[in-house]
């Protein structure tokens, strides 16, 4: 072939995949969600006069070819290696690894965000908690970047700093120190959240503080499911995938947990999710607004309210123990100022146990 040849050959060959790419992204059914990024994915926009003459429709369909191109999530991995390995990136849209661990830089502390999640808490408590017969604990869950991020040199929070200001600005609740009962391998490598067999001194600290007794006997059992975490997806690496484990114990198996959202009840370990796109959402089937756990089994007429986050499914089934009833609630999604109508402030211990991302991005709280 002559040389002239082999360049219209080339030139062929690179329009015929270019044309071929763009009829795949034209005719490409769109993907609803993103199970790697645990994300909703671009619809594409209705044409519209206003959406053109505005740009809106411009900036939407950007969005949504860059959700919905062809061999999206093989695209990522090949520019996430690439990032990291060939060009030595230490992080990649904030996502970063170290000795086998994922995690997202959470930097700068937001005191902003502290004020408001301390705001918040106090409208809490003093609309519903201002009763001689309640009373009211804070702690705060540290992130694994607390353990992970200045050790690797990355960017990281002063997490002394934040619990001394969010305790100064919320004095009347009595504060659990849980820090020093955490470390590194109580996290899952490539999940935001810890690990339920390893948190049962932190379950036992937290029981100590509020005058409960749990007594710590549980039986360990693995989930037949692979787990990948929210980080893999989101930093778009081929890591391994984790176990997860949960506990089991003769007070866990009596519990009965209502779900308000479906008037119903629903087990403490919800297989069906555990199979699902999160396996995390074992512990008590996932994100849900307001729980209440029923332990028949305990011999104390003694009630704890949690007002927590995602870290608290997990935990939540370990302090039941110590309680005739736990009652969970996220103000995420359901707003505090409804709270009344759901559930009785009396005769009980409080606890506020929230994350520090929660915290440095309290902007979610209602």
């Amino acid at each position: 072939m002559t040389e002239e040849g082999k360049n219209k050959a080339v030139v062929l060959a690179a329009a015929v995949f270019l044309l071929g790419f763009f009829l795949w992204c034209l005719f490409k059914p769109a993907d609803a969600v993103s199970d790697s990024e645990r994300r909703v994915l671009a619809a594409r926009p209705d044409i519209t006069v206003s959406g053109l003459l505005s740009g809106k429709f411009t900036r939407d369909f950007e969005s949504y070819a860059m959700d919905q191109f062809p061999l999206r999530d093989g695209f990522r991995t090949l520019k996430a290696l690439m990032s990291r390995y060939l060009l030595g990136q230490k992080d990649v849209g904030g996502i970063y690894e170290a000795g086998g661990y994922v995690s997202k830089l959470e930097y700068p502390l937001n005191t902003d965000s502290l004020d408001n999640a301390a705001a918040r808490f106090r409208r809490i408590y003093d609309k519903y908690l201002g009763g001689e017969d309640v009373k009211v604990y804070l702690s705060i869950i540290p992130d694994k970047n607390m353990f992970l991020a200045g050790q690797n040199g990355y960017p990281a929070l002063d997490y002394g700093e934040l619990a001394a200001y969010l305790r100064e600005k919320a004095d009347y609740m009595e504060y659990i120190d849980i820090y020093d009962c955490l470390e590194l391998g109580d996290y899952y490598k490539t999940d935001t959240h810890w690990r339920q067999e390893k948190i049962t001194d932190v379950a036992g600290r937290l029981a100590e503080g509020m005058g409960a007794v749990l007594s710590g006997q549980y039986t360990v059992r693995l989930l037949e499911h692979p787990f990948y975490g929210v980080y893999r997806g989101q930093a778009a690496l081929p890591l391994p995938a984790e176990e997860i484990y949960y506990l089991e114990s003769i007070v866990l198996d009596s519990c009965r947990v209502y779900d308000y959202e479906t008037n119903g009840e629903i087990p403490v370990y919800d297989m069906e999710k555990a199979a699902g796109r999160d396996p995390y959402e074992i512990f008590l089937a996932g994100p849900k607004s307001l729980l209440t756990i029923q332990n028949d089994a305990g011999d104390t007429d003694r009630r704890l309210i949690v007002f927590r986050d995602s870290f608290g499914s997990s935990i939540a089934p370990l302090l039941a123990e110590g309680y005739s009833e736990v009652i969970l609630i996220d103000i995420r999604y359901l707003s505090s100022e409804l709270l009344g109508n759901y559930v009785e402030f009396d005769n009980c211990d409080v606890l506020f146990l929230y994350s520090t991302l929660v915290l440095n991005n309290s902007e979610t709280l209602k």
